[in-house]
């Protein structure tokens, strides 16, 4: 016997070979094994129907296997992102006033979520009041409107958007923010061009939508925030100012 005969890969094949004997219903056991070995038949040189079958078999096992990966994928990211929305909810629960709301939001979308620009715009609910600020005339098709928004905005909607953002935003996701006293929107800008596109799925950005309405519907009731246009990170009238004339803040 030739020393190739009796190097480490043939000694594995006798053990394997050993081992199949020792335990005749292995495959049987094991039917995924089956499905990966590599049969022949002897048909004088023509593919057999039978192999012919497997062979189609499997490669459709393949690409079943590649969705469910994909799946699988798709299911973790969005337990992540709920993950995400649900500690935002949490922090949002905790916020006492417009300030401090803000505050979540920003942080939250820019360290979790991975957005480069957030800004939150609020439009009064009267007509009059709408038709002379310059603001809800950059945003008239998306007043009232009960989807989001993705893809790339026009230069006036970037320009009140994002002016101050540190780089060019090339995409965007408008949320809308419905409230009893105001509407508005939630905007979250990327430098990426294909981050937020029109076919992308909204369910995870609606519901933050929601949740932000049913906040600042809450913290609405303020006087001080009567008639508020308000951005993130711009100064507002501390929490404090509320209170005067007896109001405590909730």
């Amino acid at each position: 016997m030739s020393d190739g005969e009796r190097g480490p890969g043939r000694d594995q094949e006798h053990a394997v070979a050993a081992y199949l004997l020792r335990h005749a219903d292995f495959l049987i056991r094991h039917p995924q094994v089956l499905a990966q070995l590599q049969i022949p038949h002897d048909s004088a040189g023509a593919i057999s129907l039978i192999e012919r079958q497997v062979t189609v078999l499997r490669e459709q096992l393949a690409q079943e296997r590649g969705r469910l990966q994909h799946l699988v994928a798709r299911a973790r990211a969005y337990e992540e992102l709920s993950n995400r929305l649900h500690a935002l909810t949490v922090q949002l629960i905790m916020a006492n006033d417009l300030q401090h709301a803000q505050a979540a939001i920003e942080a939250t979308l820019c360290e979790q979520f991975r957005a480069e620009a957030v800004a939150l715009k609020l439009f009064p609910v009267d007509a009059e009041q709408r038709a002379a600020d310059p603001l809800v005339q950059a945003f008239i098709g998306f007043v009232d409107r009960d989807r989001c928004l993705c893809g790339p905005l026009d230069p006036a909607q970037t320009a009140a958007l994002f002016e101050t953002a540190p780089e060019p935003i090339r995409s965007a996701a408008l949320v809308p923010i419905r409230g009893h006293e105001q509407t508005g929107v939630l905007a979250i800008g990327s430098s990426d061009p294909d981050r937020f596109s029109a076919d992308m799925g909204t369910d995870l950005l609606e519901r933050l939508g929601a949740i932000t309405s049913a906040k600042l519907t809450d913290l609405a009731h303020r006087p001080s925030l009567a008639g508020t246009t308000a951005t993130v990170g711009q100064d507002l009238p501390p929490a404090s100012a509320a209170a005067a004339g007896g109001e405590r803040p909730g």
